[in-house]
């Protein structure tokens, strides 16, 4: 009887039929699995990779080949691995030392009755950079400007916009966010690379947000006074159960300040999380070796009566990242099957055939992210599968990593709350207690970002070529 796992045999070309079947069959299970049934994605994921496993040695690759495929396929991301792990660390840091809710305070700080809407984004971007989570910031910060916003006057549709636009600013933009170290980690570059490149067409969608909330709160402000006490109490119990001062927005500012200096992602990240380890003992009374160890690996638990407050602020720690890290793994097994066995090459193959340009395959890019959002459902999805697909692409036209990440978060992040039964967007529904027809509307960020990218891609800003040095290091599978 012949051994199919270990025989020698001819390996064949893939066709595209065979590479539409792996990823066909992955679309199936995913839409079976997470929209139909509400499962995470990580089972569902690993069926697509013995789908692919299947097909792999439908075209005659023994099964040594195929786990060389997978663990080649995870070496790829191992730095996106090492860096969510420190991240989760740094943040159990950040929160123990009082850093993250310093900065949700001095947040607070800028919410004024005349500019409401632009202080709900404001605040919420503060928040969301703080903590690296658009759905913490929506289920905290933003659940409480709802209700300030409703005291105000203010129409539903509206507020959320403002929350919902801050909230994925920061997501996209902060160093702390998973999709922020996984959208550079599938296209084939570093994290701090991949957030100084996305600040320009971030800044023009983010101002174009602020101006139109600007606007609109100034002509539909109702009169009287805001009902903040909602945020009044948080800021409250903030003050009675941290030291806040100025001096614990030094972590952060280290991270930035190594990102100005180009200082590669892990050391800058660890100096952060070091930095607050240092503090935490200094500014809160009663913070021991021990807790700074405890939290950095369990996460921080804030114990307060405020029960929105102990939700915004229990958080990180080294095994919270276990769901990303996992995810990740599990999408590079597969990504690296499709990649070894010429699957993924025969589909890219296929698209370039109608994409001429650059400014046509990041819109090719986005397209795809959008679509994985709507059929696979899943945030971590659009990122992790487009980027894989489109990276051998990119590597071919000459163009960086760094306009394929950016692309990815561009669509793949903030589009995710604009499909009803994404996890994104059941997550507001339910969480805000309002529908994604009545706030769709209004997420100005998530809408024009894309387009942004798009556009500025045919100016060359959001497709950049590589020079003839990054072309070695990307040929030679090099982060550039």
């Amino acid at each position: 009887m012949k051994n199919i796992f270990i025989e020698e045999r001819e390996i064949k070309k893939p066709k595209l039929y065979h590479a539409l079947i792996s990823l066909l069959g992955l679309v199936a299970v995913m839409v079976i699995g997470i929209v139909i049934f509400g499962a995470d994605p990580h089972i569902p994921m690993f069926i697509g990779v013995i789908i692919a496993s299947i097909m792999a040695m439908v075209l005659g690759y023994k099964w040594s080949d195929i786990e060389g495929m997978m663990i080649d396929g995870i070496s790829k991301a191992m730095q996106s691995v090492l860096i969510l792990a420190i991240v989760g660390m740094m943040i159990g840091a950040w929160l123990l030392s009082g850093t993250i809710p310093t900065m949700i305070y001095y947040g607070l700080k800028l919410l004024s009755p005349k500019v409401f809407l632009i202080a709900t984004v404001l605040i919420c971007s503060i928040t969301s950079l703080a903590t690296g989570t658009s759905w913490g910031t929506m289920g905290t910060m933003g659940l409480a400007l709802i209700g300030i916003g409703a005291g105000l006057g203010m129409p539903v549709g509206p507020t959320a916009g403002a929350v919902i636009s801050g909230a994925y600013f920061g997501d996209k933009m902060s160093p702390l966010s998973d999709t922020t170290n996984l959208a550079p980690a599938m296209a084939g570059t570093d994290v701090f690379t991949h957030v100084k490149y996305m600040l320009k067409p971030t800044l023009i969608a983010y101002t174009i947000a602020l101006v139109f909330f600007g606007v609109y709160g100034f002509t539909h402000a109702a009169s009287g006074t805001v009902d903040d006490s909602q945020a009044v109490i948080i800021m409250d119990g903030i003050k009675n159960s941290f030291n806040v001062n100025p001096l614990l927005l030094l972590p952060p500012l280290i991270v930035i300040l190594a990102i100005a200096l180009k200082i590669p992602a892990i050391p800058g990240i660890t100096l952060g999380f070091i930095a607050a380890a240092i503090l935490a003992p200094i500014f809160q009374p009663g913070v021991s070796f021990d807790n700074i160890l405890d939290a950095s690996l369990n996460g921080f638990v804030c114990e307060t009566e405020i029960e929105s407050l102990n939700s915004l602020l229990s958080s990180g720690g080294l095994l919270s990242m276990a769901f990303s890290i996992l995810m990740v793994l599990i999408a590079m097994m597969y990504g690296g099957i499709m990649e070894g066995s010429g699957q993924m090459e025969t589909i890219i193959n296929a698209l370039l055939k109608v994409v001429r340009g650059p400014a046509a395959l990041i819109g090719a890019t986005e397209v795809t992210a959008f679509f994985a959002n709507a059929v696979m459902a899943e945030q971590y999805i659009s990122i992790l599968i487009p980027g894989r697909m489109f990276a051998p692409a990119y590597r071919e036209k000459g163009i960086h990593p760094k306009s394929l990440s950016n692309a990815l978060e561009s669509a793949g992040t903030v589009t995710s709350c604009l499909i009803p039964w994404n996890t994104c967007g059941v997550f507001i529904a339910t969480t805000l207690k309002i529908t994604t027809a009545q706030y769709a509307p209004w997420a100005v960020f998530n809408y024009t970002m894309p387009l942004i990218t798009f556009l500025l891609a045919f100016a060359g800003i959001t497709a950049t070529k590589m020079t003839a040095e990054e072309q070695a290091k990307a040929d030679a599978g090099e982060l550039v």
